[in-house]
């Protein structure tokens, strides 16, 4: 057996910056910057339509953490976080010009066909979202690229209804990604659950593209046992200062810890190999000095 062919394939990591720009352009801008400087695969964004997904009466109500709001309603808190369709294809430009991937997570069928009309390698679908089977139909028959879903916060039948919908299309499976996820902001790491990654693995592995990992844990340690339990994606908040004002900077990671995670996960997927001989190159000059003679 050779030595690639032991090798597990090269971790992925998405740099999930989502709404850490606080709804300014310039920091999205310098936050892509700062993915690629740390090695990030991705830098991912989040595309909303407020008006569509909220009733008038969320859309009024105050923000339940007044500190991190930036309007005086949960409605206009969100409108400020959002870009519109023209600033994301300004934003997956200047991925194109430092050579990272862009990506987004879709929250309704209206920023799903904004998206899609921008053509990125892949569309994120958001736990919160993983029930919309409308929204999983649109980006089934409308988009050609890969589909990843996290599976924060959900059922066993609803994931049922996932494979169900994707496998009534040809070739609708293989172009799935599924995530292990806990939906929490940050999460204790007995709330990880990592062997959900088995398991996604065992059950759904031979039909799937590859199964994800979304964490939002602190730390980046339990990252490498995500990866040789199987998780091939690996998508961690991200932000320049986990100080900032926003709800999400408390679960990310800042450049320094992203760098880390960037270079262990790699030195991982160099490790995991079989010895191909019994007696490998490094190893002649020592058992020469210190093996046994019989």
């Amino acid at each position: 057996m050779s030595e690639e062919s032991c090798r597990y394939s090269k971790p992925i990591i998405v740099a999930e910056i989502g709404c850490n720009h606080q709804g300014e352009f310039g920091k999205a801008i310098e936050l892509i910057k700062l993915a690629k400087e740390c090695g990030a695969s991705y830098a991912k964004f989040q595309k909303r339509n407020i008006i569509k997904l909220l009733t008038e009466e969320q859309y009024d109500l105050p923000h339940p953490y007044s500190y991190h709001s930036f309007g005086k309603t949960y409605g206009e808190h969100r409108e400020h976080l959002e870009f519109t369709a023209e600033q994301h294809a300004l934003l997956k430009a200047h991925c194109a010009v430092l050579n990272i991937g862009y990506a987004v997570s879709v929250w309704d069928e209206i920023s799903a066909r904004e998206i899609i009309a921008l053509n990125p390698n892949y569309i994120k679908v958001p736990s919160a979202c993983n029930n919309n089977l409308a929204l999983l139909q649109i980006l089934r028959e409308e988009y050609t690229g890969d589909i990843h879903i996290s599976l924060g916060m959900t059922t066993s039948q609803e994931l049922l209804d996932i494979i169900s919908l994707f496998g009534q299309w040809q070739n609708g499976l293989s172009r799935l990604v599924l995530y292990a996820c806990t939906s929490g902001y940050p999460i204790k790491f007995e709330e990880v659950h990592l062997l959900e990654i088995q398991r996604l693995n065992q059950e759904y592995g031979y039909l799937t593209k590859a199964t994800g990992f979304s964490g939002h844990h602190l730390g980046i340690a339990i990252d490498v046992a995500a990866y040789a339990l199987g998780a091939t994606w690996f998508e961690r908040h991200f932000t320049k200062d986990r100080t900032w004002k926003g709800t999400d900077h408390a679960a990310s990671l800042e450049p320094e810890d992203l760098r880390k995670l960037v270079r262990d996960l790699q030195a991982t997927h160099t490790a995991l190999t079989y010895k191909p001989d019994t007696v490998v190159p490094v190893e002649l000059e020592q058992r020469k000095k210190l093996k046994y003679r019989k």
